[in-house]
């Protein structure tokens, strides 16, 4: 019976230890940067990637001074180093020494490029078809992990800056290759139901693979077609996706999403308060300087002021109305004047007084002409004299032209 040499973990890993740090002390890998961080201690954490694999890495700050460009996710590099495990975690991991930038970019990047070219292509980019987030929205549903440190943040600010808003959380992934197609579903079911105002939909950072998901073609379609504005927020400030560019407003955190569907709430309640202060400060001025214009005047003060502001106003008055009625006493004077006058005028010219003063008028009898003169009459001729009663009948014996 073959007898298994027994090994204690420090032991295992000690030898694991010296056979890589050994084999692998000056190595040349290449690969893509991800999950790329610098610490404030200088140092910087990342790791590397292809298609196949990943190993961790990291580059102290002594041998940052050697770079010759900006580390970041996504580049394809050439990193020199040795191996080295660290025993208290069972890992190992590539101690860079120096990098260069190699040319191109990784694989996921050129991915999102291509795909990125592909929908704006097709217009589900285009600024024209985004839409205004609502000023004051009642109710907002958030697509994201019910556990993640968005949510949280989420609600924390909502509650803080916009006490009343309802706010429904869709529970999904946001990690993996299944998550996508939850996230999906999440928006399409807050669409069909209509559940909220405004969606924002996102998660807390990470590396660029954990952020995939929101990248991926049936989730960019799923917001390009939703019918509630859509607020995109994923990863941190440095971060981004596909789903930036198709929603209605990219946020560069879920913390900064949550003050955008609040901030008009904010500067309008703020506004009240200032202006509502504004009308209580003016209007305590101006009594306090009415106050202290009233204060002097005592009521009897007051209603002497009044009469002798008043007293000469009543005088003019009195004046005015006397004069007022005066004229017009004059004026009836003298149309009744006038009016007489023209009585004694209409009076004299009234046919029946001259006829009763002894006149008579005298008109031929068959055409009813009056006789002016006495060449009007005809010998023979039949007269119609009417004295002031009755009527006259009388045949022209004879007319004379000079009496």
């Amino acid at each position: 019976m073959t007898t298994v040499k027994k090994y204690s973990v420090s032991e295992i890993t000690g030898l694991i230890k010296q056979c890589l740090e050994d084999g692998f002390a000056s190595v040349s890998i290449e690969g893509e940067i991800s999950n790329f961080k610098t610490y404030p201690s200088g140092h910087h954490y990342f790791t590397l990637k292809d298609s196949g694999a990943v190993l961790s890495a990291v580059m102290f700050k002594n041998s940052t001074r050697t770079l010759a460009f900006q580390p970041k996710d996504g580049k394809l590099v050439l990193a020199n180093g040795k191996i080295q495990v660290y025993p208290p975690r069972g890992g190992y991991q590539l101690v860079v020494d120096t990098m260069e930038e190699l040319s191109g970019t990784g694989d996921i990047l050129a991915m999102l490029e291509k795909r990125k070219r592909a929908f704006a292509e097709e217009g589900l980019f285009a600024e024209e078809r985004k839409r205004p987030i609502p000023r004051f929205p009642e109710t907002v549903a958030v697509v994201t992990s019910p556990s993640g440190a968005a949510i949280r943040d989420i609600l924390q600010i909502l509650a803080r800056r916009a006490q009343g808003v309802r706010i429904i959380v869709l529970p999904t992934a946001v990690q993996g290759a299944e998550a996508a197609p939850f996230i999906a579903r999440r928006i399409e079911q807050a669409n069909f139901w209509q559940l909220a105002d405004v969606l924002i939909v996102g998660r807390g950072g990470g590396s660029i693979e954990d952020l995939l998901p929101f990248s991926e073609e049936v989730v960019v379609r799923a917001i390009a077609a939703s019918t509630i504005p859509v607020i995109s927020a994923v990863g941190h400030e440095i971060d981004w996706a596909l789903s930036d560019f198709a929603a209605d407003l990219r946020a560069p955190t879920p913390s900064a999403a949550a003050e955008l569907v609040s901030e008009n709430r904010m500067e309008t309640l703020s506004s009240v308060r200032y202006y509502t202060q504004f009308l209580k400060d003016t209007a305590h001025s101006r009594l306090e300087r009415a106050r202290l214009l009233i204060k002097p005047f005592s009521a009897s003060d007051l209603e002497r002021r009044f009469r002798l502001i008043l007293q000469p106003r009543l005088i003019r008055f009195d004046d005015a109305k006397e004069a007022l009625l005066n004229g017009v006493d004059a004026v009836v004077r003298q149309r009744r004047t006038q009016i007489d006058l023209i009585k004694t005028v209409l009076e004299a010219a009234n046919p029946r007084a001259i006829l009763e003063r002894g006149f008579s008028v005298v008109t031929q009898a068959v055409t009813g002409k009056i006789i002016r003169r006495a060449e009007d009459a005809r010998p023979g001729e039949i007269l119609k004299i009417r004295p002031l009663h009755g009527e006259i009948y009388a045949q022209v014996v004879k007319e004379n032209h000079e009496a």
